[in-house]
């Protein structure tokens, strides 16, 4: 079952015009104890309609403090509201930190990291960032962060005064799509951008670990470019948020085949709790398990985060889309339950099993 916890609002600070920090008080200090990198599921209602949004925690482990950054989204009902209406003293509910987008911390090592992100995907790569720089004292950390103008760069301030505290080991490089005098920090960073920042700025033969959060296609470029100049996939982390266009196709695919299925006999068991029922081939095992009153596990619903994930223990699957999960999990029958559509006559899911 999804445990949701009360948070109070501290303080609130604009970063920029369209994003806010809010620093949060949880009434459960030891529930919210997190990794950098790590995000928190919010859960708020709107006008009878319940929405889970993730937000990255912004902080570093010893900023002694709890904070998200939430950039405001056209159209956004919850980036909005964050945006506009929260005040401080106001209460927010939210799932305990989960993610992976984070490596050992290993203070007797040097190594040297390097972080893309891609606006608001800056506030993981901090909370990273800050960490490994406080407790990695031989560590460096190479940021490269894009933005459309000067005045959408979040924590601009707060990069700036981490530059100067950390001098000589933190190089921030900032690509902006314009205003910029050269050409190498202007546009998209691409592949081809990439490839320039590699020979020119970043030694990426040494390059122990890298970070990427942003939109699906910068991230996609980066990685392979990363991956051509020598990075193992072991040695990139992605984080992204948001359903991605192969997703989307799919689901089309998915719908289009089941128009002439008969359905599934689904078993799905959830804290102990095992229900049996017919599902459509046109439904995700999520929408399935809560349609019969099983109380599942989610947040984003679009294969980014691990929130929903179970065990396949019998028949056959498609998972759409995985963001979240490694290959050893993906092999063991583990899925992303938002994204996995039944096959066969019959499936078995557990959310227990771990």
């Amino acid at each position: 079952m999804a445990q949701f916890h009360p948070l109070t609002i501290t303080d609130i600070h604009h970063t920029i015009r369209d994003a806010v920090v809010l620093t949060l008080r949880p009434q459960d200090p030891a529930a919210f104890t997190f990794t950098q990198g790590q995000y928190l599921t919010f859960r708020q209602d709107f006008d009878g309609t319940e929405l889970r949004r993730n937000y990255s925690i912004c902080a570093g482990l010893d900023d002694g403090v709890l904070q998200v950054g939430i950039k405001k989204v056209e159209g956004g009902a919850f980036s909005t509201f964050a945006n506009e209406r929260l005040q401080v003293g106001d209460t927010l509910h939210a799932m305990p930190p989960m993610g992976k987008f984070h490596t050992q911390i290993e203070p007797a090592k040097a190594k040297a990291y390097v972080g893309f992100a891609g606006g608001s995907g800056i506030t993981p790569v901090l909370s990273i960032l800050k960490t490994v720089l406080h407790r990695e004292p031989g560590s460096t950390f190479t940021l490269v962060y894009a933005n459309r103008a000067v005045n959408t760069i979040m924590f601009r301030e707060e990069l700036e005064d981490l530059k100067n505290r950390y001098m000589g080991r933190l190089t921030i490089i900032h690509v902006l799509e314009a205003g910029q005098d050269m050409d190498l920090f202007s546009g998209r960073v691409d592949q081809e951008k990439c490839a320039l920042l590699f020979k020119h700025w970043i030694d990426i033969k040494s390059v122990d670990m890298a970070f990427i959060c942003g939109p699906e296609p910068m991230m996609l470029g980066i990685a392979s470019a990363l991956e051509a100049h020598g990075l193992t996939k072991d040695q990139i982390k992605f984080e992204l948020f948001g359903e991605s266009q192969q997703g989307r196709l799919a689901k089309q695919a998915v719908s289009a085949r089941a128009e002439s299925g008969s359905g599934t006999q689904a078993t799905i068991t959830v804290d102990g709790t095992t229900r049996q029922f017919v599902m459509p081939a046109d439904q995700s095992v999520l929408e399935a398990a809560l349609a019969n009153n099983l109380d599942a596990p989610f947040a984003c619903k679009a294969g980014v985060c691990s929130t929903c994930k179970a065990k396949v223990l019998e028949g056959e699957y498609e998972m759409l889309s995985n963001h979240a999960l490694e290959d050893y999990e993906v092999e063991q029958g583990y899925v992303l339950t938002c994204q996995c559509y039944p096959l066969g006559d019959s499936l078995v899911i557990d959310y227990d099993t771990h």
